[in-house]
Formats: C-alpha cells, structure tokens, sequence
C-alpha cells in the first residue's frame, strides 16, 4: 500500500493500531467458513467514533475495498477481504456500553461488544437481551447486527432484528447517519435501521447500536426427550409448533452430533439414541410454564420419545445447553475439515428436511451430523470431511448444492442466520429472481458509488 497513504492511516489512529506487518495481517485473512484466505494491504482498529469516520473517509477517497471486521466468526466468507489493496476496520476497540437504560428498557452499545458480555451485563441489572448465537462468547453485537444473528430463544424471542431500535453508521463520506430512536415508536425518516440488518457490511459502516431489553422469565422447566428413530423427532417438533406451544429453545441433535458432542463434553448424552430434542419452556407463571411443559412431554411420548429427562436445577439445564452450545466445536474436532451449512425450512417441513439431509448423505457417501434450531427450521446439516481429498471435496460440494435445493423446493431460505457472504451469493438469484438481484445491485450502488463496501460479498 501507498505508504504516504498509511502514513496518514497513522496520523489518524496512531502507529500502534495501524498494522502493517504480513504475519499481523495475515490473522485477518479468514473467518471460519472453508474459504481459501486473503490477505488485506493494511489492517486498523479505530478507538472512537471520529476516528472511525475519519478512516471510513479516507479509505474510501482512496479507493480501498473496506472489510469491517469483529471477531471474525463469520460462517460465510463475509469478513474475508478483497485481494489487493483492500482495508480491514477492526471493532475490538469499539467495545464500550454506553448506556443500560432500567426505566425505559434499552441500552446504547458500540459495535465490538461481545454478545455475551453484554447479556451478562444486562442480567446484573435485572433485565434480560434475549438473542443468543451460539458464538456468543466471542461474537461482536455489530456482527450479529451485520448479520441478525439469531439463537437457540430465536423461536420464541425473535431475532436480532426485533431488538434494534436505533443505528448510527456511517456513509461512504464519512458522514454519520442516525436512525431510530430510545422510543417504543419511531416512525422519523426511512427505516433505515431495518436495511442495515442483514446488509453483511455492504451499505455502511456501524458506530452505535440502541438495541432493546426485555423483563425475564420468572420461571422454566427444560427437557430432554430421547429418541430412537431421528424421523419421530422432527415429527415432535412439527407437532408441537402445530400445537401453538411456544417453548423458548427448541433443538435437536442426531446422533453423529451426540456421540461427538459428549466425547467433547461429558455431559451425559445419551450416545446411543438416534436423536434427542432439547426444549426449554419458560414464562411469567409457574403454572403456566407447567402446563406448556406437561403438553410438551405428553407430544414427545405420542410421537415417538423413549425417554424424557427433567432438568433438576439451574446447574444440570445449564450442562446440558452448554453442551449444545458445544456442538460445532465437538464435530469440528472429527475431521480436518469442517463445512457448516445452513438450510431453513418452514417448520412443518423439518421431518421432510431431515429426512433428505440423511438420503443426501447416503447417496454421497458422507458424514453429516444435523443439529440446530429444529423449533424455528433452522438446521445446520454439518459435513465432516477433508479439504485435502479432491474426490471427497468434490461429493462435499455436490451435496451442498442439493441441500440447498432441497431446502428451496421445501419453501426455505438459503440462510437462517449465518449470512450470504462470498459462499452462497451465486445462490442469490435461485431464491430470489434476477428483478430482486438488479434492484438490490441499484440500491447497493446507490449508497456505496464505488462498490467498495465488502466488495463480492452478498449481492455480486
């Protein structure tokens, strides 16, 4: 890179957070989705708001491709750089809770606050951020804003999205622009708020987030039911939704999940179940929470459970979801590659997604555990494999492609919750209709002329 341009990079930042050395920037070449690495000519890390516009502006004047990156858990390549002369924004200096408002229920974060950090902070105070990635431990809020990030509460708490009441990002001029407000209500200006969800990075560049808190639950009751056969399991799921119960977690493992998961855990899987579904009721009634939970077990008994453990206390609920939270790590560790993928049905089609799933992995020889959000039908069909063996790669990828059509002929979406990114935009246009793709390509251009925010990512 231009090194009169790095010197000004310097005067705005400081050398230390300016990075110019190729082992320092090589850290920031990937995320966790099986792409290969780039490189970025320089890597930063403002420490305030002025200093992210002013780098936000200088960059683009110069017409370097811009990646904002949190933690880089990214499961898509939204966080890989482009080749070239091409700038990484770091968030992790932007880490402050500005605010936890108890009276009016919101709370105003910087973009580099860890999920669970925040959440933590939240509770000490007696109210309750209900979206929980499963990366929460080291993913940024700008990131699951990036992306709305979702969660095992997603089925009955919602999304990231249904917690952002107010952005300030800042436009390819460096310019700030507020949106949203501390209010319930707010219909001020575009929403400009809900076009940043999602937007993976592509149409501007987060400084402030005003995200919205909720009371908690005053009781629970969780669940483990046990399964011999995986179809029976989905089936309980599909008719427990029908059944218009709404626990707050609902999740299945197979079995490749479970054996792995407690060899990696010890947590007392059953290994040798063939399923199990993990389900949470929780609300503002010990009654009620009772009464979801007797109708919760007496659909797992008809469809199919052998066995329904109780969590005795708080300690033995949370082994056991620390152990779901555990289950990409523990398959992870199975085999040198790992392709984590993403398939969302409808949920009265969970039993027909997995059911494929397991002909998809017969038919090309493969091993694939499923576990994920069964409740909102977000799977993540998880294959084990070795990037190295060019044969076996190759059935890897032809069986994503038919996992991915199998999800859209179920009436799904490419993506819950990890996002687009460089992996699954040539997908786009399946989905959607090449009229969708042209007019988001017009919208992009209009805020990014040069095309220079997360350039190749989600919409090419």
């Amino acid at each position: 890179m231009n090194a009169n341009l790095v010197k000004e990079f310097v005067g705005i930042l400081g050398k230390e957070y300016v990075l110019t050395e190729e082992a320092d920037r090589q850290s920031y070449s990937y995320d966790a989705a099986v792409l290969a690495p780039r490189i970025p000519a320089l890597v930063v890390a403002p420490g305030n708001q002025e200093q992210l516009g002013r780098t936000v502006k200088l960059a683009y004047e110069n017409g370097l491709p811009i990646t904002v990156r949190g933690s880089g858990t990214n499961l898509s390549g939204g966080v890989i750089p482009e080749p070239g002369d091409s700038l990484v924004i770091l968030t992790n200096r932007l880490n402050r809770i500005i605010e936890i408002n108890e009276p009016d229920l919101y709370a105003v974060v910087e973009p580099g606050v860890i999920t669970s950090q925040f959440a933590d902070a939240v509770s000490a105070r007696g109210l309750f951020y209900p979206p929980d990635p499963g990366s929460q431990t080291v993913s940024t809020l700008g990131g699951n804003v990036a992306l709305n990030a979702g969660g095992l509460r997603g089925l009955k708490y919602g999304v990231t999205k249904d917690y952002l009441m107010g952005i300030e990002f800042f436009d390819y001029n460096g310019e700030l622009v507020k949106t949203g407000s501390r209010t319930v209500k707010c219909v001020t200006g575009y929403n400009l708020g809900g076009m940043m969800i999602s937007s993976e990075g592509t149409l501007g560049v987060f400084s402030q987030l005003i995200l919205k808190l909720v009371p908690p639950p005053k009781a629970s009751k969780a669940m483990m039911a046990v399964y011999g056969d995986i179809n029976k399991a989905s089936e309980t799921v599909a008719a427990i939704i029908a059944a218009h119960i709404l626990p707050c977690t609902l999740e299945i493992l197979d079995q490749k999940c479970l054996k792995y998961v407690e060899a990696h855990t010890k947590a007392g899987l059953p290994t040798e179940a063939a399923a199990i579904l993990l389900i949470e009721v929780d609300g503002s009634h010990a009654q009620g929470v009772e009464e979801d939970a007797d109708k919760v077990m007496s659909l797992c008994k008809k469809h199919g459970a052998t066995e329904i453990r109780i969590a005795r206390d708080a300690a033995e609920k949370n082994k056991i979801w620390e152990a779901r939270r555990n289950a990409l790590p523990a398959l992870a560790r199975a085999r040198p590659t790992t392709v984590l993928e993403d398939a969302t049905v409808p949920r009265s089609k969970i039993p027909a997604m997995v059911a494929d799933i397991n002909r998809i992995a017969d038919k090309y020889k493969l091993e694939i555990g499923t576990f994920g959000h069964a409740g909102d039908g977000n799977l993540h069909p998880t294959i084990l494999c070795d990037r190295r063996d060019k044969e076996e790669f190759r059935r890897v990828e032809e069986a994503v492609d038919e996992i991915f059509d199998t999800a859209l002929k179920l009436q799904g979406t490419l993506s819950g919750e990890h996002g687009i990114g460089m992996a699954k935009a040539k997908w786009m246009e399946k989905e959607t209709n090449r009229a969708t793709i042209n007019f988001s390509k017009n919208l992009r251009r209009a805020l990014d002329p040069k095309y220079l925010f997360n350039a190749g990512k989600k919409i090419i």
